[in-house]
């Protein structure tokens, strides 16, 4: 009896700590989860919040997110009363193009690699495996020397046919067609549909989520594009995108910054990227994981 009293508050102790420890869990990773978040974060509402300055004012008080001398617009009203429609319209073009492409051309690479068997299909897996693997900034010399042979720098094909398709976006495709059961597909063989028809009628409209995520990525890389465009079009300025306008514009000020036409330029190119991801985030979340898939 003595010895069972005598255990009795340690084992109605022992689920009481847990609980402590586990909220004490939970509040550490809430904390470090919050800490993470405004690292991430703070960057982009200083750059929203010094856009509102005047110049001496950001060079003055950098780290103030209310401004001292009053609010600013004079670099938002530079930089939109230069060349900054030209560069949007070229920007809009250039995503919806790359956008479109991509749909079309990686679905369509995506379903032969997940279906028809053909010789070389696991050498042209591999390859695509082995262009993942490999740094875009590598393939920018080549590009540039295959653009120039064609003749095709310095105008808009040149800007646009590069990116028509990408090995992310058939590998996100292939994962995702080999999720779906073949037996669809054979029932509608069955049924006399050809292979063209199968896949438009059929397997395209199941896609749906696979490819509204390759849509918001293709856009959004295409959005944020400065590489490509700068070794197709850098030397046409009626061509620029948004990146590689603002880009020049900083380059051609040579050692004296002017930082609020810069961090006005760089607020409206970020800000429909960030609600698209905001709106669509689950789509973004989705996408990774269909790279995951197998079949």
């Amino acid at each position: 009896m003595a010895t069972a009293a005598h255990t009795l508050p340690k084992t109605q102790s022992n689920p009481s700590m847990r609980m402590i420890i586990r909220l004490l869990t939970r509040v550490l990773a809430y904390a470090f989860l919050i800490l993470f978040t405004l690292a991430m974060i703070l960057p982009f509402i200083y750059t929203i919040t010094n856009s509102f300055k005047s110049l001496p004012d950001i060079t003055a008080n950098p780290q103030l997110l209310l401004p001292t001398m009053g609010i600013n617009t004079n670099g938002y009203a530079r930089i939109l009363g230069g060349d900054f429609n030209i560069w949007v319209m070229n920007s809009v073009i250039f995503a919806v193009f790359t956008t479109l492409a991509h749909l079309v051309f990686d679905s369509l690479a995506g379903y032969s690699l997940a279906r028809i068997r053909y010789p070389g299909r696991s050498i042209a897996f591999a390859g695509l495996l082995g262009l993942l693997m490999v740094p875009s900034i590598v393939l920018l010399i080549p590009r540039f020397l295959v653009l120039t042979q064609l003749h095709m720098v310095n105008t808009y094909w040149g800007l646009l046919l590069p990116t028509a398709a990408d090995a992310f976006g058939i590998f996100l495709m292939k994962q995702f067609f080999e999720s779906i059961p073949a037996e669809i597909e054979e029932a509608a063989f069955i049924d006399g549909a050809n292979r063209f028809r199968m896949f438009f009628v059929i397997v395209l409209p199941m896609a749906t989520p696979a490819l509204t995520a390759l849509a918001i990525f293709a856009f959004q890389g295409a959005w944020n594009n400065f590489t490509d465009p700068l070794i197709a079009v850098g030397t046409e300025r009626s061509l620029y995108t948004l990146p590689l306008g603002l880009a020049i514009t900083q380059g051609n000020t040579g050692s004296a910054l002017p930082f609020d036409l810069l961090l006005s330029g760089a607020v409206i190119t970020t800000l429909p990227m960030a609600i698209i991801f905001f709106i669509f985030q689950r789509f973004f979340v989705e996408g990774v994981s269909y790279t995951g898939v197998k079949g």
